[in-house]
């Protein structure tokens, strides 16, 4: 079984597309954890009508705000199945996103995949603007090229144990995680592959590029503790990378 997890925060306009997108899966041997980090806007209310028609679905509420880093977590150590995906609440994966990536990660027989993606406008419409992704990254290579996307990733978790898989409290949290998990000796293998619509909206962290320059610096110095020129030397490469996926 593969356990999805979707950290959901006031995503009222996004959330039952996002669900459906899963409920249309051609895999269907999954359950759905969505996380509540204490929404204001009728999230719960459609999530909870949601689950009252699947019993794959289930709605866990946090006490308090705390974060997407934590709903995560809430939802890693809630979760039941072999395998654990990342799905955010305004994200939608293709109808064969499980299934392909199930299948690559057992052919592989290896720990992490991740595939490639599609920029998508507010409405969820592909942009035409895919992300093709490697073969595979060892740390070294990672820490060179961010093209891991949350909503894009499957562990088996007979391989590699929840506490790599959950994530720090600081942000780009995901990053820091995949990070992590290859400087403690794993491979992530990419399956080239459009998988997923990763929907951009305007405001949205990702979307302001002066914040997401900081955000990957401080992980540099900060999170893992490199260099001054070492860390302008991966960052280089991060940053010509990122200006040419969306362009």
């Amino acid at each position: 079984m593969i356990s999805i997890v979707v950290p959901v925060y006031n995503a009222a306009g996004f959330i039952k597309e996002t669900i459906g997108s899963v409920k249309r899966q051609t895999y269907t041997d999954w359950e759905l954890l969505l996380i509540d980090d204490c929404s204001s806007d009728g999230s719960v209310s459609i999530m909870e009508e949601e689950a009252a028609h699947d019993p794959r679905i289930r709605v866990i509420r946090q006490p308090q705000n705390m974060g997407a880093a934590a709903a995560r977590n809430r939802g890693v150590q809630e979760a039941k199945g072999r395998y654990l995906a990342y799905l955010d609440a305004d994200d939608l994966w293709r109808d064969d996103r499980l299934s392909s990536c199930l299948a690559f990660i057992e052919e592989k027989k290896v720990a992490f995949v991740f595939s490639g993606y599609e920029f998508a406008d507010e409405n969820g419409r592909g942009l035409g603007k895919i992300v093709r992704v490697p073969e595979c990254l060892t740390y070294a290579q990672a820490l060179k090229n961010t093209t891991i996307f949350t909503s894009t990733v499957l562990f088996d978790l007979e391989k590699i144990p929840k506490d790599l898989v959950s994530m720090p409290r600081i942000k780009s949290e995901d990053t820091a995680t995949w990070w992590r998990i290859l400087r403690n000796g794993y491979t992530a293998y990419g399956l080239d592959r459009n998988l997923v619509l990763y929907r951009r909206s305007a405001g949205t962290l990702s979307s302001n590029k002066l914040e997401a320059i900081r955000r990957i610096w401080h992980l540099y110095r900060d999170a893992e503790q490199l260099s001054v020129p070492y860390s302008f030397y991966n960052f280089v490469f991060y940053a010509l990378r990122a200006v040419l996926r969306r362009v």
